[in-house]
């Protein structure tokens, strides 16, 4: 019996990011695809919040892609961990991993993903939605912190960490989507994809 709606996953997506994890979550579903990097400035603006925050990347990262295109749905994404009002990206060094896993150690968080498709050659066939992911972190001591530091993990992931690595082992709960932890919710794209058929 045929998949429903199964010729979306014959319909090719450019990725645009170069983030491996999103990659591997595309090739899981086998929903084929190419990789360019937008290469955007991802600085927040004054008094965004993180699903304004995330939405607005991951249209930017879609559509400077589809700007260099002729044809194609172009995908964009981008994720954010959320932690008592304030928005963690990726830690960048060892000291700031080990401050972020320091505010979420024991806690619960929210990760939100940005999700955009647009069409290359017909910008106003634009869609743009996010979905929120809750995390529980266990108690982690301050050895295990040192520990997962070292790892050197945390230091490209947002929120210093990654739930289908060795940080998996601190995650105690999650309500929601856990593609959407990995960096991609593929349910949310999609449905996102179908609903572009109409348009």
């Amino acid at each position: 019996m045929p998949y429903p709606e199964s010729n979306l996953l014959k319909e090719k997506l450019i990725l645009a990011s170069k983030s491996p994890r999103r990659a591997e979550i595309l090739r899981a579903v086998c929903w084929p695809f190419a990789q360019i990097a937008a290469n955007i400035d991802e600085t927040r603006h004054d008094a965004e919040d993180a699903v304004v925050y995330v939405k607005r990347l991951a249209q930017t990262k879609a559509e400077t892609v589809a700007s260099q295109l002729t044809e194609g749905r172009v995908l964009g994404a981008d994720t954010v961990v959320v932690i008592e009002g304030e928005i963690l990206g990726q830690p960048g060094d060892d000291e700031n991993a080990r401050r972020m896993l320091k505010l979420l150690n024991g806690k619960w968080h929210e990760v939100v993903t940005g999700v955009a498709l647009v069409n290359a050659g017909k910008v106003e066939a634009t869609r743009v939605d996010h979905e929120v992911t809750r995390v529980r972190f266990c108690e982690m001591s301050d050895q295990e912190i040192d520990w997962y530091v070292s790892t050197g993990e945390p230091r490209d992931k947002a929120g210093a960490y990654a739930i289908q690595g060795q940080g998996g082992v601190f995650i105690e709960e999650i309500t929601g989507d856990y593609f959407n932890i990995v960096g991609l919710p593929i349910r949310l794209v999609y449905e996102m994809a179908g609903r572009m058929r109409s348009l």
